[in-house]
């Protein structure tokens, strides 16, 4: 193993899971190769993580709500796991509530082991093949996640994807944050530059309508308090705030600020759209970093992304990658302190 590089645990197979450590523009991160999850990251002259993650392998396997993952290969749902591509039909496994298929299925990359292909002091690039069947996608896909510190305070995550077959293919990073380490993140502000989001169904499936934010609790274009989810009216949200109709060049789209802890965090990304989950279902048993407990709503995810079921509603933007394309997303999250 190379520097940076420590053993985190085993799976029940025998395989090595590894913890890498990757440091520069004032953040400190630690990435395990299961799941390419973001096991910690932390903020010069902060002393609380800015994410949530668990000590040890077993309890990751065991209770990790996708915290710091990298799902895929379609992160998001899909409903009735059921798409179409160039007129052959595909049934995904329905993994949430057998009826929907979530985050690549019970197998999907969060919860498989990546390889480390490089690293530096300050990056680390890792690799998975998906193979064609898993889940019953179509197609060999062969995905890789960059995560480099770089530019001052931030974090940089790179997905690219390549496939040898018709397929769909949708990545994002799955952190939960905590900018100021306090029980919950309900004192954070949140702003998201959208005008539109995705109305749900009952099993958080959009509808196909794309409706304005105005006049709604949805409507976070400007600085907005996250408690107020939980008065009058409130959404416990995990909805996709649509940003553009399909992939552009890297833009500002959202902001959280703790005004407790004065930590800032911008999300750029060339994604047209970012799920916001304030995490409303977390209870997890087991201590997390720093031995804390974490409950409903004690981080929220801005996961950037195409958007959820997209396959599956026209005027959604496209989904499906194809031989000889690469999928390139990028997203920068950008801390800072006042």
């Amino acid at each position: 193993m190379g520097a940076g590089i420590e053993l985190f645990g085993q799976l029940p197979s025998g395989e090595p899971v590894h913890r890498i450590s990757i440091s520069g523009s004032g953040l400190t991160a630690r990435v395990i190769t299961w799941g390419a999850v973001i096991q910690d990251l932390r903020l010069e002259g902060h002393r609380p993580p800015l994410v949530l993650g668990l000590a040890t392998l077993p309890d990751y396997i065991a209770y990790s709500p996708y915290f710091g993952a990298t799902p895929g290969r379609n992160a998001n749902r899909i409903g009735g796991g059921r798409f179409t591509v160039d007129g052959t039909a595909y049934q995904l496994e329905c993994n949430e509530n057998g009826v929907t298929h979530l985050h690549g299925g019970s197998d999907g990359l969060a919860r498989r082991n990546w390889s480390v292909v490089e690293q530096s002091d300050s990056h680390v690039v890792l690799r998975i093949v998906d193979p064609a069947g898993r889940a019953g996608y179509p197609g060999n896909c062969t995905i890789t996640c960059t995560y480099r510190l770089a530019g001052a305070g931030t974090l940089s995550v790179l997905y690219e994807a390549t496939t040898d077959a018709p397929t769909i293919a949708n990545l994002c990073q799955h952190s939960y944050f905590n900018l100021d380490g306090e029980a919950d993140a309900l004192g954070h502000d949140i702003t998201i530059a959208a005008e539109h989001y995705l109305p749900v169904d009952e099993r958080l499936i959009p509808t196909g309508e794309i409706r304005p934010v105005a006049g709604t609790p949805f409507d976070l274009r400007t600085t907005t308090p996250m408690r107020r989810q939980l008065e009058a009216g409130g959404v416990a949200f995990d909805h996709n705030f649509c940003l553009s109709p399909q992939r552009r060049g890297k833009t500002p789209v959202a902001r959280a600020h703790s005004p407790i802890s004065g930590v800032s965090m911008e999300v750029h990304t060339t994604e047209p759209g970012v799920q916001l989950y304030t995490g409303s279902k977390i209870d997890v048993p087991v201590a997390g970093l720093d031995g804390r407990r974490y409950g409903p709503f004690a981080g929220f995810c801005l996961e950037t992304q195409i958007w959820p079921d997209a396959v599956n509603h026209a005027g959604f933007p496209a989904a499906v990658l194809r031989p000889g394309e690469t999928l390139r997303q990028e997203t920068d999250y950008v801390f800072a302190r006042s």
